[in-house]
């Protein structure tokens, strides 16, 4: 499914979100489950070229991460429906769910602190080798930056670019692979080329996007310690030795 959309881009601050629950059935869920077969190992290491002039190949991009942050079929437990993409802002990861327990995870870099965000929103509108205009709020505290910037691999919004409804942001490609799980952005999700260019054919216009806070990893963290606490706690116990107290009766008289 393709959606090519001519107008230009309006801002330079993007972001991820969910994907809404237009796959409700059974059947649709098969469907999403079928297509994910496509994310293997071997699709994911393949060679891809992309077009207007070229851009990274996946195999190039590919070495400048980590091979968590590479796109994979993941176990993933939620309650939103198939077809919703999830941002997992703290950890770096982006969730397409496929229903069953599975959904596809890409790596993704994400906004510096003080530029992060959360809520439920919508993809827009969609765009191939989309034009970058910088926002006037993003030339008042970077002066040199170009005000225009024509589509294309050198461009920092990279191959693909997914507009979220009521924002000036984006889930979008990037020139700089290595930002890939990084806290970076002025708020947008970065994504390698080609993994930007598999969600933009998955995810449809009116896709749930939906953002976690950074207070996720918060909370996350604050269980994990609670839950050490308790553990060590036991521990403690079990090695206390036991004290027994002799109780004598009294002798007869």
């Amino acid at each position: 499914m393709n959606f090519k959309v001519t107008g230009k881009s309006a801002a330079y601050a993007c972001i991820v979100l969910a994907s809404g629950a237009f796959l409700a059935s059974t059947d649709v869920q098969a469907q999403v489950l079928a297509m994910a077969t496509q994310t293997s190992a071997a699709s994911i290491g393949r060679e891809v070229t992309f077009g207007n002039g070229g851009a990274p190949q996946a195999l190039d991009e590919a070495a400048a991460v980590p091979a968590r942050l590479h796109r994979q079929i993941v176990e993933y437990s939620t309650s939103e429906a198939p077809g919703t993409i999830i941002v997992d802002t703290p950890n770096t990861y982006l969730y397409f769910v496929l229903g069953g327990g599975k959904a596809i995870r890409y790596g993704i870099g994400v906004g510096r602190d003080g530029f992060t965000w959360s809520g439920t929103k919508t993809i827009e509108r969609k765009s191939e080798w989309p034009d970058w205009i910088p926002p006037a709020d993003m030339l008042q505290r970077q002066p040199y930056l170009p005000r225009f910037m024509a589509g294309g691999p050198g461009n920092p919004l990279g191959a693909r670019a997914m507009y979220l409804s009521g924002t000036v942001f984006r889930i979008h490609g990037t020139n700089k692979p290595s930002s890939i799980g990084t806290h970076v952005s002025s708020g947008c999700i970065r994504m390698l080329n080609a993994d930007v260019t598999d969600l933009y054919e998955r995810a449809r216009i009116g896709t749930k996007v939906v953002v976690l806070p950074m207070t996720h990893q918060r909370l996350a963290q604050e269980r994990l310690v609670q839950e050490r606490v308790v553990q060590e706690r036991a521990v403690q116990v079990a090695r206390t030795p036991v004290i027994r107290e002799e109780i004598f009766a009294p002798s007869l008289r």
